[in-house]
């Protein structure tokens, strides 16, 4: 008996236009069929899929919407036959559709980490599935890397999108996670693009290179070596930065040791599977000085109502605080795991008492409570219920009257308010008006005196200052400022020619960097990338050295 083929799942505004009876009706359908064809044996599982794609087409359409918007109220109940019949397709036929990244990482931001880690660890396993797993992912890393070193000049939100997508993947593949860190190009990308104020784009790139470094240690067997090259890395990283004209505290490796419990993590971890040796532990503390202090990262300020002494704090004002606080402790964790919903983080703080590094290494490892580990994981956060107001109406005795104070004009005739009004003026009263002064022939022959000095003095007989001639101050001023930029005259000439030859030998990018032009000019002059670099920034703000520098080499 051959089954009926299944229907794709339709876009949420095909949804909402059917009525809710209907729709209802197509998903027990889809339930049934699923059922139907998770009860046949794998022999005819394989020839009913052979003959038509239809489970294929709905099972990544399915998955697709999912993400793209919440489901109604009945489609829940496909949840878990689809899952079933995805990972029998995965297992018996491995169809390509299914093996690619972007269906991948949607699978795994629906369905929690205990069950799709175990089904995508399997299809590495396979050299069939793996091969086009690293295909799908190769592709994607040689689209990025290229954009990701362009930084500001590249397609920034093309970037962001990506990363952000890929990020469930990477918390349930430590497979996917060493493709991507096999070789230097993705993260010296990553390290170049987080130079860019963008905020969204940084906290991007925190969370992808979080999760590929944590994933290393989730492999089997972890990968104890490339983490300690990736540990050594980040700290060449870290020290180039601090050594360069930017700040220190706006390096990636800062924001992540900072932002995020990397070294805790990587450290317990270690210490677990017996691999913490000395070696191992120092390349994880040598990355605890880049943390930034407590007054890099203020806190929100809180805009207090004053007590301007009519009433006291009322219990509204408190949970509004505790509420800004506890939202912010939410996101914090949402920003490392978007698929969980705001009421389940809530209730993972309520249980590790807010303690938000503590929650992400419990997300981490899978080690959450009974009550939480079967809890769902997309739960929004419901409103609190209002604490009720207490009226606090109960009667006291009249308190003491607060004695008054006196002072030596009490009793005056001000304070009775029958002071003349014609006495009171504000500021000092003049004695003539306008009129009777310039009448008043008293002050002028202190005007004369003036008038006769203002005629002797000569406003262009202005005596030079001598203060800095050279007989003075006992030597030459040299007024070419030739050693203001701290190169000597041998290197200012050979980076000038340079700049006149070619000035994007001086660009600020990886590719420059590698290239033979700027090799040379590092090994003839002895200098760095960045103090190359600085110096021609400093020729463009400067003119008057671009001349001197024009004058002297033309000569």
């Amino acid at each position: 008996m051959r089954l009926p083929p299944l229907a794709a799942f339709p876009k949420a505004s095909w949804q909402q236009q059917l009525p809710p009876q209907e729709w209802d009706s197509l998903v027990q359908a889809w339930v049934a069929l699923c059922r139907a064809y998770l009860d046949l044996s794998d022999d005819d599982f394989k020839r009913q899929t052979e003959s038509h794609a239809s489970l294929v087409t709905f099972s990544s359409t399915f998955v697709h919407e999912v993400v793209a918007a919440p489901l109604m109220s009945k489609s829940t109940l496909l949840l878990r036959p689809v899952f079933h019949l995805i990972s029998r397709l995965l297992r018996l036929l491995a169809p390509p559709v299914l093996l690619e990244y972007s269906f991948l990482t949607d699978f795994a931001r629906i369905y929690p980490k205990k069950r799709a880690s175990p089904l995508i660890a399997g299809l590495s396993s396979t050299h069939s599935s793996s091969t086009h797993i690293e295909a799908s992912l190769t592709t994607l890393k040689k689209l990025l890397i290229p954009i990701l070193d362009s930084g500001i000049k590249g397609d920034l939100k093309l970037v962001e999108a990506k990363l952000v997508s890929l990020s469930p993947l990477l918390h349930v593949s430590p497979h996917s996670c060493i493709q991507l860190l096999a070789g230097s190009d993705f993260f010296e990308g990553l390290v170049t693009c987080f130079k860019v104020m963008n905020p969204p784009l940084r906290k991007a790139i925190v969370t992808t290179t979080y999760l590929c470094v944590v994933g290393l240690t989730e492999a089997e067997p972890p990968k104890w070596s490339m983490l300690s090259d990736q540990l050594f890395t980040l700290k060449t990283v870290a020290e180039e930065h601090r050594m360069g004209p930017l700040n220190a505290n706006d390096s990636l490796v800062a924001e992540l040791v900072t932002a995020t419990p990397l070294l805790k993590v990587l450290l317990r971890r270690a210490e677990e599977r017996g691999a913490a040796t000395e070696s191992l532990k120092k390349r994880i503390t040598a990355l605890e000085p880049f943390k930034k202090g407590p007054m890099a990262r203020p806190k929100r300020p809180i805009r207090r109502k004053v007590d301007k002494g009519k009433g006291r704090q009322t219990n509204e004002d408190v949970r509004a605080e505790m509420h800004v606080h506890h939202m912010s402790q939410i996101t914090h964790v949402q920003d490392l795991f978007p698929d969980l919903g705001a009421g389940f983080v809530s209730k993972c703080l309520d249980e590790y008492k807010d303690d938000v590094e503590l929650v992400v290494a419990n997300l981490l490892s899978e080690s959450l409570p009974p009550h939480l580990a079967t809890a769902d994981r997309s739960e929004p956060l419901s409103p609190h219920q209002d604490i009720p107001h207490q009226s606090n109406l109960a009667p006291r005795s009249t308190p003491p009257q607060v004695p008054t104070r006196r002072n030596v004009f009490d009793d005056d005739e001000f304070d009775r308010l029958s002071a003349d009004e014609s006495k009171i003026s504000f500021g000092k009263k003049p004695q003539k008006n306008a009129d009777e002064l310039l009448k008043d022939k008293s002050t002028a022959s202190n005007k004369a005196a003036i008038l006769s000095a203002l005629a002797s003095f000569d406003s262009d007989d202005d005596e030079r200052d001598d203060t800095y001639d050279a007989a003075d101050v006992g030597g030459t001023v040299d007024t070419m400022n030739q050693e203001a930029d701290g190169v000597d005259d041998g290197n200012e000439e050979i980076l000038f020619r340079a700049y006149q030859s070619d000035e994007r030998v001086f660009s600020r990018d990886v590719g420059t960097r590698r290239g033979n032009a700027r090799t040379k000019l590092r090994e003839e002059t002895g200098m760095t990338d960045e103090a190359i670099e600085g110096w021609a920034v400093m020729l463009a703000r400067t003119p008057q050295q671009k001349k001197r520098l024009d004058a002297k080499v033309g000569n």
